[in-house]
This record gives structure tokens, sequence and C-alpha cells, in this order.
């Protein structure tokens, strides 16, 4: 049977290390952080929709938007980049 190795001070200390730490301890004060905002806005709040409207939990309507951002930005990003882009190069002379 081999014996597992013991970490030494010097191995636990290593950049990787360090840093793997720093991200572990940022993602739990960034997940009680999303918890407590939960928490606190749990209030039902009437959403108007264009053909009627009806009531959700806060923190529903704040995620929902949230992913909607997300999954639009990307594209508007492009378009709107992508546009100025192809603008910049077209009015750009022979040498640029």
């Amino acid at each position: 049977m081999s014996v597992p190795e013991q970490k030494t001070k010097e191995q636990d200390d290593r950049p990787s290390a360090r840093r793997e730490r720093a991200r572990t301890a940022a993602l739990v004060v960034l997940a009680v952080l999303i918890t407590v905002f939960a928490i606190l806005n749990v209030k039902e709040v009437k959403v108007d929709w264009i053909v009627g409207s009806g009531h959700a939990p806060l923190i529903i309507v704040v995620v929902v938007s949230v992913l909607i951002g997300a999954e639009t930005a990307p594209a508007t990003g492009r378009a709107l980049f992508g546009s100025m882009r192809a603008a910049s190069s077209s009015t750009r002379g022979p040498c640029g």
C-alpha cells in the first residue's frame, strides 16, 4: 500500500495554491451575497405584460431579467460593434 504524500509548507504556498484559495473564498463570498439578496427580495411585485399583468416574487423578476440580458447582450454587442468595425474599415484609406 502506498502512503499518501503529505503536503509541505512549500507546496501549500505555491502561487497556484494561493490563487485557488482566493478564488474559492471569492466564490463563497459571492454565494453568500446572492443568497442574502434573494432572501431580501421575496416580496410579491406586480409584473405588467403587453397583454396583461401578474404577480411574482421580486427575485424571480430580477433573475429572469438578468438571464434575458445575458442571452441578448452578446448578440447586441456583435451587431453594434460589428457594424462599427465595418464602418471604420470602409472609411480607412488604402494605407490603413
